[in-house]
């Protein structure tokens, strides 16, 4: 396996007991290069295209108590083609990790400290943390995107060699929330931020060509904390949910989310270059969701997919220090038991249907992004490691016939959001493979797995062996590299 050794960052870590900084989720400190990766099976020749994951890999010490949320973006990248795959891991140069390079140390505390831990002004929703870029990532205009949850500037990068690319031109002030959308038929971005200010949310549209051509408030009630968006072919979706700092502590200072389970869900509908005045705002169950699936309109109705949380403040994990217990129950999918469920939302009478699609506890799902904004059939979701943030198997729906098929992904094996890549020339929908990269705990390696979208259950078509073992993280995105290409202007 030639492997070119190009990087190690300076890292103030020390040993910890810390249980997102140990074992799967052990942060890493080398960037690599590997090609003529050693596979186990084949590697098809029917797909083209870039894997990209990104990870909390934090690279000093903590200040505070640590979040797994807080660490730096560290993205893994595994390009295909001609049946060949390469790997590349780096660092996201955001001007917070620069300046912890700089220092040798940590200047922000995470979101679980009082803000006046942090050695230098933060920036984000919550205004005192660092813009780690370490949550999600897209590809769009032939070019990475990588953002914070909180609401970032929005980093850029070479979708093959991870080159920097610097920060998004674009950006506004209110900076760029995680789960901006990329609609393939069109070339557009679709994103929004929030803020503790008024209006406290703002929509925007980038064109085809990274060009910002639309961008307004959506006004909300006062500071909330909504994760994600979606979209239809005309329409574009935000939400307004009853989870969200508490507000009297607010006023001293503190970040602490409160569930309000007698307040509905709302749901913001706009017309894509809509303004305030084009909203309309619908009522449903309370409920907290992290991501929506697809969406798309079926006669006088938009139908809507996505993960409605049974327990949006669970109770802490029994046996742990309280603090630590509650941490880790928020994050862990059987603790807030999320549940694959359906909103229909009447543009003529007003009135939402929902319906359970799954009484499993699911979340992070992926479908086949050609088909976004338009009705699609199939979806891909997790389900977690108990009391953990971690990935443990697949499960695919078809949401047409009710069906669905599992994948465990064996005992310590643990995976990451697989996103579904076309094959080449597919023929429908589920004409496949879903990628994503395991961790193996027992052989203390890590690898890139191609599962067959038409049976999933059949496991993996081939094991791509990764040249080290990399930390777990949250999201990941696949662009065909066709799709690169011609946005690169190279076909």
């Amino acid at each position: 396996m030639p492997i070119t050794y190009e990087n190690t960052v300076k890292t103030s870590l020390k040993p910890s007991r810390h249980p997102y900084l140990t074992g799967p989720w052990r942060p890493n400190a080398t960037e690599f290069t590997a090609t003529d990766l050693e596979v186990v099976g084949e590697i098809p020749k029917d797909i083209d295209g870039v894997y990209v994951r990104n990870t909390e890999n934090p690279a000093q010490e903590p200040l505070g108590h640590y979040h797994p949320f807080d660490g730096d973006g560290m993205l893994h990248v595994m390009s295909f083609k001609d049946g060949k795959a390469e790997y590349r891991n780096r660092f996201v140069r955001t001007r917070g990790f620069n300046a912890e390079q700089e220092a040798g140390e940590a200047l922000w505390a995470g979101i679980a400290n009082n803000p006046a831990l942090s050695k230098r002004p933060g920036c984000g929703a919550q205004g005192s943390v660092k813009d780690a870029s370490s949550t999600d990532v897209v590809i769009h205009a032939g070019k990475i995107l990588s953002t914070f949850w909180q609401c970032g500037e929005g980093y850029r990068l070479d979708p093959y060699t991870l080159e920097q690319e610097g920060t998004e031109s674009w950006t506004p002030l209110e900076g760029i929330s995680a789960h901006p959308k990329v609609d393939e038929k069109t070339g557009e971005l679709l994103f929004f931020n929030y803020s503790k200010y008024p209006p406290y949310q703002h929509y925007g549209v980038v064109d085809k060509n990274n060009k910002l051509v639309h961008y307004t408030p959506v006004p909300l009630p006062g500071p909330r904390l909504p994760h994600d968006m979606a979209f239809t072919e005309h329409y574009s979706i935000l939400v307004d949910l009853p989870l969200f700092w508490d507000p009297e502590l607010l006023k001293e200072g503190r970040h602490h989310a409160k569930y309000f389970p007698d307040m509905p869900t709302r749901f913001a509908i706009l017309p894509r270059f809509g303004t305030a005045a084009d909203v309309r705002w619908f009522e449903a169950a309370p409920t907290y969701v992290l991501h929506w699936m697809n969406a798309y309109e079926e006669g006088d109705e938009i139908v809507l997919d996505g993960y409605f949380q049974d327990q949006p403040d669970p109770e802490p994990i029994e046996g742990l220090p309280r603090a630590v217990g509650k941490m880790m129950a928020n994050i862990a999918i059987n603790c807030f038991e999320s549940k694959l469920h359906r909103w229909r939302f009447n543009l003529k009478t007003g009135a939402v249907v929902e319906q359970r699609l799954d009484d499993r506890a699911l979340e992070f799902g992926t479908f086949n992004q050609q088909y976004a904004g338009r009705k699609s059939r199939y979806v891909y979701s997790v389900w977690g490691e108990p009391n953990w943030f971690l990935f443990s198997g697949l499960v695919k729906h078809d949401l047409e016939t009710g069906e669905s098929w599992s994948l465990p992904f064996g005992e310590q094996r643990f995976g990451s959001e697989a996103p579904f890549a076309p094959r080449v020339n597919a023929k429908d929908e589920d004409d496949g493979y879903l990628v994503s990269f395991i961790t193996d705990m027992k052989a203390d390696r890590s690898e890139c797995v191609l599962i067959d979208a038409k049976n999933i259950e059949a496991g993996p078509v081939c094991r791509i062996i990764l040249p080290h073992r990399i930390c777990s993280g949250t999201h990941a995105t696949w662009a065909s590299g066709e799709s690169i290409r011609a946005a690169q202007g190279l076909e």
